[in-house]
C-alpha cells in the first residue's frame, strides 16, 4: 500500500471541493457557485463555462484524461460514460477542452435502462445533468461528475432527482418550522444520513468455485456447517491479516475519494464486516456509499478475496444491513432531533419528532416498500435484521415524555445517572438514558433515527426519499395550522398532544422479533408485507401518490413506471435464481453425487469379493439414502423446471412475481433442502463446490 505523510493531506484530493473551488474559481462564480449549493437555487448558466475550465485543468493536474457523467439508473447500481478531453484542431493535433454545455448536460441512450414503460425502446434520448451540490471528484483516470438523469420527456429515470426534490420538500417545510421558533438565520434545513454498510469477504477461488455466488451473489445451496457463529467470538474480534490489509487500502482509497470512513471491525457472522463513515448531507451520503460499495467489490480480489454485499449471502448466518442513520438540521449546523438537556422543554424538538412519528405511522408501507428487493426477503424477520412490521423504537425516557404530552400528565425529568464498574483504577462513566433495541426497524438513537431494515447491497436513496417526504408532509401540516393561530402555545400543544395520541399504534420497545408482537402488530392495525411482491402492490395507492405529488418528488407517471420496475426486477433475480438451481443440480450435483454412489457401490463389490465375510452395512445404508435422496432431487427438479417455464409465460411481470412468491420459491425450498441433505452424506472431495465450512472460516 502506497505510504502517505497524514491522513489530512490526502482526505478529499480527488475530490472538487468547496477548497479547490475557491482557489481555483474567480470570487463572483465561486461566491455564485456556493449559493447555489447552500440554497438549492438554479445555477447561474453564465459561469458554467469558467466553472468547467477550472475543473478540467485541476483534473488533468491530477492525471486525469477523460470526463463521465455519473449518474444512479433504475437498476440499482451506478452508470457512467468515458468522455476524452481532447478535441481536435488540425494538422493531426488535438487540445485538450471541456465545455460549460458538456459539464451541465450529457446525453447517454436511455433505451437501455429501465423506465417502467416510460419509453418505447426505440426512443432512445436521455438527459443527465449536473448536481452542483455533490462534488465532482476524479478516479481511474477520470473527472467524474455526479449527474441527474431523466427522459426525453423530462421525466425522472433515477434515484438521484426524486431526492434532491424530496430535499427541497424538507428544507422547505422545516425552514417554516424554525422560523416559527424564531431562527431567522438558517437557510436551509438538511437530511443528513450515515449509512453503515455490512459486508463479506470471502476466499476468490471459492467465490469463482460457486456458479450460485458469481450469478446471484448468494448461496442457493450449502447444508449448515458443524460450526456457525454461536461461539459469538467473531463479532469485534481481532482483524484476520488479508481482511486487515484490505481494509486499510480501504480507507485511503475512500478517504482521498472524501469518504469519511470512520469506523471499521469484524461483525456477527464468521467472514462479515462492517464499515461506517461520518454523517453528511443526504445526497452526497448515497453517492458516497454507491462508490464506497464499488470500492469494496473492486478491490477485494487484489487480496485474493470477494466482497459479498447480498443480503443473505449463506443461509442460517447473520445477513448483512444498512443502517440508514437519518436525521435533520439547518445549515448553521443545529441538529433539530437533538432532544437538549431539557426534552420535555424543547418544545421544538417535539414537533420534529411528532412529524417523524407521524409520517413512519401514516406511511409504513412506503418504508417497507424502500428495503424491499428479493435480496433482502431472504434477510428481514431473521435474528439479524428487524421484521417486515415497521415500528417506532423511542427509549424509556422519550416515551414516557410522550405518554405524558398524550395523557396530559406530569412528565419528570430523569437525572443523569453514573456507573461504577466497583475499582478505582477504572472511571466512572455516564450512563444513556435508555438501553438500544437491535430488533426494532426503526429506532431513535440520541439525535437521529435509525432505520435498520434496509438492505446491504441496496441503494439507499428510496428510504431517504420517503422519509423525507413523508416528514415534510408532516410538517406542512403543523406549519399550516401554526401560521394561523393566535394561541402559539396553546396550538402547540393540541397539535404534539393529538398527533402522538393518534400516531402512538407505531411505537413499540419491546422485543420486535417475538411471536407475541406480530400477534400485537396486527391488533394494532399495522401493516405486515412478507414479501416484497407484497408491498409493491401499494406503492401506488392513492395515498402515495398523492404525497410524492403534492410536493413534486414524483409525478404518479413516475411512480407506476417504478412499481412496474420493481416487479420486473423481482422477476428477472428469482428467474436467474431459478435457472441456476437448475443448472447447478443437473450439471454439477446429480453427476457429482451419481458419480460417488458409484464408487462407493465399486468399493462394496470389490470388497465382497475379496473378502466374503466383511461387514459392509455403512458403505450400503449411505448408498440407500443418497439413492433415495438423488431420486428426489430430480424430481425436485423436474417440479422446478415446470413451475420456471410456467413463471416465464405469465404475461405481466407482476404476475409472475406473485407466481414466483407462491410457487417457485417453494418449489426452489424444496429442492434446496434434498441437496443439502446429499451433501452432508457425500464425501467432501467429491462435492463439486466449497462448502459453508470451507468458505466462512478460510479467509
Amino acid at each position: 500500500m502506497e505510504k502517505f505523510d497524514s491522513v489530512p493531506e490526502i482526505f478529499a484530493s480527488c475530490v472538487f471541493n468547496e477548497d479547490v473551488m475557491r482557489e481555483r474559481l474567480p470570487k463572483d462564480v465561486y461566491t455564485s457557485l456556493m449559493n447555489t449549493i447552500a440554497t438549492g437555487k438554479e445555477i447561474d448558466a453564465g459561469i458554467a463555462d469558467v466553472v468547467a475550465g477550472a475543473m478540467k485543468d485541476w483534473a488533468i493536474d491530477h492525471g486525469a484524461t477523460h470526463f463521465t457523467h455519473w449518474f444512479q439508473p433504475l437498476t440499482g447500481v451506478t452508470a457512467e460514460k468515458h468522455d476524452a478531453f481532447l478535441s481536435p484542431v488540425g494538422g493531426g493535433k488535438v487540445i485538450m477542452e471541456f465545455s460549460g454545455k458538456e459539464l451541465i448536460r450529457g446525453e447517454p441512450d436511455a433505451s437501455s435502462f429501465p423506465s417502467g414503460g416510460l419509453r418505447a425502446t426505440f426512443e432512445a434520448r436521455g438527459y443527465t445533468a449536473w448536481d452542483p451540490a455533490s462534488y465532482a471528484f476524479i478516479k481511474d483516470g477520470s473527472l467524474y461528475i455526479p449527474t441527474a438523469f431523466c427522459s426525453y420527456g423530462g421525466e425522472a429515470l433515477d434515484t438521484k432527482t426524486p431526492l434532491l426534490r424530496s430535499m427541497d420538500a424538507i428544507s422547505k417545510a422545516g425552514l417554516r418550522i424554525i422560523r416559527l421558533f424564531g431562527d431567522d438565520t438558517a437557510k436551509r434545513v438538511v437530511s443528513t444520513v450515515g449509512a453503515e454498510q455490512e459486508y463479506f469477504l470471502i476466499d476468490e477461488d471459492d467465490y469463482k468455485a460457486r456458479r450460485d455466488l458469481y450469478y446471484c451473489g448468494r448461496t442457493l445451496f450449502g447444508a449448515p456447517p458443524v460450526k456457525g457463529q454461536e461461539l459469538e467470538d467473531h463479532y469485534f474480534g481481532a482483524l484476520p491479516t488479508r481482511v486487515s490489509a484490505f481494509m486499510k487500502e480501504l480507507d485511503v482509497e475512500l478517504w482521498r475519494l472524501g469518504i469519511s470512513a470512520k469506523t471499521k471491525h469484524n461483525e456477527a457472522a464468521p467472514s462479515q464486516h462492517e464499515l461506517a463513515p461520518i454523517f453528511c448531507t443526504t445526497n452526497i451520503a448515497v453517492d458516497q456509499n454507491l462508490l464506497t460499495m464499488e470500492c469494496m467489490r473492486k478491490l477485494a480480489p487484489k487480496f485474493g478475496m470477494a466482497c459479498l454485499l447480498a443480503e443473505k449471502p449463506f443461509e442460517g448466518i447473520n445477513g448483512s444491513g444498512k443502517h440508514n442513520n437519518w436525521s435533520l438540521s439547518t445549515d448553521t449546523g443545529k441538529n433539530l432531533l437533538k432532544p437538549g438537556k431539557n426534552p420535555g422543554e424543547n418544545k421544538q424538538f417535539l414537533l420534529f419528532l411528532a412529524a417523524v412519528i407521524r409520517a413512519v405511522d401514516e406511511y409504513q408501507d412506503l418504508l417497507r416498500i424502500s428495503a424491499a428487493t428479493a435480496s433482502n426477503d431472504c434477510r428481514l424477520g431473521g435474528h439479524e435484521a428487524p421484521p417486515a412490521i415497521i415500528s417506532i423504537f423511542l427509549g424509556e425516557e422519550l416515551e414516557a415524555l410522550v405518554h405524558s404530552l398524550i395523557d396530559g400528565s406530569h412528565y419528570a425529568k430523569r437525572d443523569t445517572k453514573y456507573m461504577s464498574l466497583g475499582t478505582p483504577s477504572v472511571p466512572t462513566i455516564r450512563k444513556d438514558n435508555t438501553d438500544r433495541n437491535r430488533t426494532s426497524p426503526f429506532a431513535f438513537t440520541g439525535n437521529k433515527f435509525e432505520f435498520r431494515m434496509v438492505g446491504s447491497g441496496q441503494n439507499i436513496a428510496l428510504a431517504n426519499i420517503v422519509l423525507n417526504t413523508a416528514v415534510a408532509e408532516s410538517l406542512t401540516i403543523f406549519a399550516d395550522i401554526l401560521e394561523e393561530t393566535v394561541d402559539f402555545d396553546r396550538t402547540l400543544d393540541k397539535i404534539l398532544s393529538d398527533t402522538l395520541r393518534c400516531h402512538s399504534r407505531i411505537l413499540f420497545s419491546g422485543n420486535s422479533y417475538s411471536p407475541e408482537w406480530e400477534a400485537e402488530a396486527e391488533a394494532r392495525g399495522l401493516s405486515n408485507f412478507k414479501s416484497s411482491p407484497d408491498a409493491y402492490a401499494h406503492f401506488t395507492d392513492e395515498k402515495n401518490i398523492e404525497l410524492f405529488g403534492k410536493f413534486g418528488v414524483m409525478s404518479e407517471t413516475e411512480m407506476r413506471s417504478r412499481r412496474e420496475i420493481f416487479f420486473g426486477s423481482y422477476r428477472k433475480i428469482k428467474n436467474i435464481e431459478a435457472r441456476t438451481m437448475l443448472e447447478m443440480t443437473l450439471r454439477d450435483i446429480i453427476p457429482a453425487v451419481s458419480k460417488y454412489i458409484g464408487e462407493l457401490s465399486t468399493a462394496v463389490n470389490a470388497t465382497r469379493s475379496a473378502v466374503k465375510s466383511a461387514s459392509l452395512s455403512c458403505e450400503c445404508d449411505i448408498i440407500e439414502k443418497l439413492s433415495d435422496a438423488l431420486a428426489k432431487a430430480y424430481d425436485a427438479y423436474g417440479a422446478l423446471e415446470r413451475a420456471e417455464r410456467s413463471a416465464i409465460s405469465k404475461p405481466s411481470d407482476e404476475e409472475a412475481a406473485f407466481f414466483y412468491k407462491n410457487t417457485v420459491i417453494p418449489k426452489m425450498d424444496n429442492l434446496r433442502r434434498v441437496v443439502d441433505e446429499m451433501e452432508t452424506l457425500t464425501s467432501r472431495e467429491a462435492w463439486p463446490m466449497p462448502t459453508y465450512g470451507d468458505i466462512i472460516f478460510k479467509i
